[in-house]
């Protein structure tokens, strides 16, 4: 995942302003979880546009 891609996921979560001040070591577990989750949902609706059913 790139940097920038991560900051995006960090915006759209919420929890943008603790990566600032604290670095990605600041953030809670359930926040990198749904991070995560995020980007594999992301990635799933990208590859549905990519290969209509």
């Amino acid at each position: 995942m790139s940097e920038e891609f991560k900051m995006e996921l960090a915006k759209d979560l919420g929890f943008y302003d603790t990566v600032q001040k604290e670095g990605w070591g600041g953030i809670t577990t359930r926040d990198a979880g749904n991070m995560v989750k995020r980007a594999i949902q992301l990635a799933e609706e990208s590859l549905a546009r990519q290969n209509p059913q």
